[in-house]
């Protein structure tokens, strides 16, 4: 692909291979592999300013979850990992089986069978090709690995992630981006999908710092996100009170691809009232900030009990690991009670907290009574509620490595795993809310990542990926499973439109 430099201001009269909307993740997966497939010319266009790209990658924790039947097979995606003391010994392989039947089960089912099988299929292929490229992936110690007994146990399927998280991932995309010589336009928001007389899409109208032009594409790759960071669009399919949600990811995610699709008779399709969401500070911005990027999650709920504004527990906080609750728990957390939950931890497990709750400070307490005293609850009903608990817990022997069951005997809300007494202190509380990530609802899409109309019938020369692909993810969603999605369906996307770009 020929060399060119990114510009500013676009130029009315070039025609491009490819155009890609969007540029995280998936975005920049597809315009790589648009120039793999053929393409020679291929633009990105970038809503953002250069320092604020990169959409909610950058936000990201980088964590990728694939499948993969031998452990041997981690080294060809992240070598130095076999320097990592007793990393190997505790890995469970990971097969497309048992990756399958987790997606089914925190979707309840309803993810697209035929998307979710291509998902999974390529899944480590993707991994492998992005660490090919130059993305250089790392254990993911401080977001999966858990110490027992003086080894790390590892869980299944979500071992690795990009070196230097979603901060990585995002720098090393641009910099593979900038070798392939694909342009980059930033501070250019696309406004309008544009068509030949026949329908099929044949450019972009876009407003930059030129104005607005009509961009002239062989091929159109839509990679521009949910619509997560508005507001209006909130409150429309989400309801309240997700409109007054904080937004964990980038500011731009506002629908803009999913209307331009829409508005030329995209289909719509998957759960357009869902969502990813995470329990975060309560603290949080309003929306990410480059300096926090994800250090504002606050995922170690399970080894704790949580109550709300009234005083009560509301989950089973350990029904499951984290990486398979905390999409879900975000969102149960925010419709409480002022939308705010309080996370409550012993000594016995404040080591086992995960690195990013140092960056806010806990409300601390010697007694638990004491502790209740300093929050802003119904105090009686919560020093009740914690009474009843410690009476209830302890039911098992603890082990944090796996699903111990460890439970409670008694109680209305059981919890099922963990369920230590909290009995040691001083004692800590985290006040969280819940951080809206991505939307669940998107665009129908073959299986060559080519959208299709009210129809049923593929819109010629538009082809989409990332978040803006409907119908996989429902209720909730497996940790890691974002990025690898983008990927690997960024990926078929870009290679789709290339092949499309070069028969013209």
């Amino acid at each position: 692909m020929a060399t060119r430099k990114a510009q500013g201001v676009l130029n009315e009269a070039d025609v491009w291979d490819v155009v890609v909307v969007g540029a995280g993740n998936a975005a920049i997966a597809a315009a790589v592999s648009a120039g793999e497939h053929g393409a020679k010319r291929v633009l990105v266009c970038e809503k953002a300013d250069r320092k604020n790209r990169g959409g909610n990658t950058f936000f990201s924790g980088g964590l990728f979850r694939f499948a993969f039947d031998r452990t041997e097979q981690l080294l060809e995606i992240a070598p130095e990992v076999k320097d990592l003391e007793g990393f190997l010994d505790g890995v469970e392989t990971y097969p497309a089986s048992a990756f399958q039947e987790d997606l089914l089960r925190v979707t309840g089912g309803r993810s697209d069978p035929e998307l979710g099988k291509i998902l999974i299929d390529n899944s480590f292929d993707t991994v492998r090709w992005m660490a090919k490229l130059g993305i250089k992936m790392e254990a993911a110690v401080t977001l999966g690995g858990v110490v027992v007994d003086g080894k790390i146990k590892w869980p299944k399927g979500t071992l690795l992630r990009a070196e230097h998280e979603g901060i990585g991932l995002s720098t090393s995309w641009f910099r593979i981006a900038g070798k392939k010589g694909i342009v980059i336009a930033y501070s250019t928001c696309a406004e309008a999908l544009l068509r030949d007389k026949g329908g099929a899409v044949s450019g972009l109208s876009v407003r930059g710092p030129g104005g607005i032009k009509n961009i002239k594409a062989r091929a159109v790759v839509l990679g521009a996100g949910g619509f997560e960071a508005n507001q209006s669009w909130r409150a429309q399919y989400l309801g309240r009170p997700w409109d007054g949600a904080k937004v964990r990811g980038t500011r731009h995610n506002q629908g803009d691809g999913l209307r331009m699709a829409m508005e030329i008779g995209a289909l719509p399709i998957g759960q357009w009232s869902g969502c990813h969401a995470t329990p975060i500070n309560a603290e949080a911005p309003a929306y990410g900030v480059s300096k926090l990027t994800d250090k504002t999650n606050r995922l170690s709920y399970p080894y704790g009990a949580m109550i709300n504004r009234d005083g009560l527990r509301f989950v089973d906080e350990a029904e499951n690991f984290w990486s398979f609750t905390y999409a879900k728990f975000g969102g149960i957390i925010l419709n409480q009670p002022d939308s705010i939950a309080y996370q409550i931890y012993d000594q016995k497990t404040l080591h086992l907290l995960e690195k990013r709750y140092s960056t806010s400070e806990p409300i601390v307490a010697d007694t638990l009574d004491a502790l209740i005293d300093k929050l802003p609850v119904i105090r009686d009903v919560a020093k009740k509620t914690l009474r009843e608990f410690n009476a209830a817990a302890g039911h098992g022997s603890f082990n944090p490595g796996v699903l111990d069951g460890m439970h409670t005997q008694g109680l209305a809300l059981r919890k099922s795993n963990w369920a230590q007494k909290l009995d040691q202190g001083p004692y800590v509380c985290y006040p969280v809310t819940g951080g809206i990530t991505f939307t669940f609802g998107g665009l129908k899409i073959s299986e060559h990542a080519q959208v299709l109309d009210t129809g049923w019938r593929p819109i010629e020369r538009l082809f989409c990926c990332g978040e803006m692909v409907g119908n996989i993810f429902h209720y909730n969603y497996p940790g890691g499973t974002g990025l690898v999605s983008g990927a690997v369906f960024g990926r078929i996307a870009g290679a789709s439109a290339g092949k499309a770009a070069a028969r013209i």
